[in-house]
This record gives structure tokens, C-alpha cells and sequence, in this order.
């Protein structure tokens, strides 16, 4: 019994935790850096600003989280590891498991890196600049996307999405 209050409290402390770091990132500003930086190697350390790391077959797209109830609610899932499917040659998406609170906005424009929920389940990664008319809650952006459709290549991949600590 004491061995399971313990461990509700550590799950406890450790959400609250991932909630502070989540809320003290900063928001990406209207246009994102899209320097020639391109990703780092998996192994070197990330970088000093707090956020979201996107892992892509041994690359690290260092990333912001949006100011959103739902990017809150995404980096409480973090670390978290998903197979996400090709969709239209501009975007991977994955379907979690449980909803995150959606508060759905038209972008018109996506931009090359821009993680959002579609619906209230649906993440999706986008790879290319395009317009658009459908509504997305922001989650995050990669810094610097230079190599991110690359990486994700044409089909389905695996993405690991984590917390980047200073």
C-alpha cells in the first residue's frame, strides 16, 4: 500500500515537472529561423532552450512548443515514440490513443515543420510549405526544419518526440 502511494507520487512529481517545462518554453515567433543549421547528429548534446526534440532516424530536429493547452497535454505524454503514416507528400501523421484538448484555429498557411493536432487526436508533422483551409491546434515547430523531409522520407517512419532539457 505505502509502495503504491510512493509511486502516484513520484508519477505525480514527474508530470508536474514535464507541465513547468512545458510552460516556460518559449513561443515560436511568426517566422521561424530557416538557417542552413539543419539537424544535429542524435549523440550531440541538444540545445540550450527549452522545448521539444524530434527524433528522426538517428537525426534530432530541435523544436518549440506552442503555447496550447494541447502542447501542455502532448509533453505530459513525452518521451513517446510513434509510427506515423504519409499523407499527401506534405505531411506524417499518428493517431494517439487518448484526446488532447483541442482549440482548433485555420492557419490558412503551413509551414515546413509545424507540429499540429488535427482533430483532437491526430499529430501531425508537416515537411512542406503549402496552404490550407483546414483547422489544426498548434503543438510546436521545428526550429530549423533544413533536412526534415529527408528524414522523414517518402513513406511511413518512426518519430520520437521528447523533452530538450538545457
Amino acid at each position: 500500500m505505502k509502495a503504491m502511494r510512493i509511486k502516484r507520487f513520484l508519477c505525480g512529481a514527474l508530470a508536474f515537472g514535464m507541465l513547468l517545462a512545458a510552460a516556460g518554453c518559449a513561443q515560436r515567433p511568426q517566422e521561424p529561423p530557416h538557417g542552413a543549421g539543419g539537424p544535429s547528429q542524435e549523440e550531440e548534446p541538444g540545445g540550450t532552450e527549452c522545448g521539444l526534440e524530434i527524433a528522426v532516424g538517428g537525426l534530432v530536429f530541435p523544436a518549440t512548443l506552442a503555447d496550447t493547452a494541447a502542447a501542455q497535454a502532448f509533453a505530459q505524454k513525452l518521451p513517446l515514440t510513434l509510427s506515423m503514416r504519409e499523407l499527401n507528400g506534405n505531411e506524417k501523421y499518428c493517431y494517439l490513443e487518448e484526446a488532447l484538448p483541442a482549440a482548433s484555429v485555420q492557419p490558412e498557411r503551413i509551414r515546413c515543420g509545424d507540429l499540429m493536432l488535427f482533430g483532437s487526436s491526430c499529430v501531425v508533422l508537416f515537411y512542406e510549405d503549402f496552404s490550407t483551409s483546414y483547422a489544426y491546434t498548434p503543438l510546436g515547430a521545428v526550429s530549423d526544419p533544413v533536412g526534415l523531409a529527408e528524414a522523414l522520407g517518402a513513406g511511413g517512419v518512426t518519430v520520437t518526440f521528447r523533452i530538450r532539457t538545457a
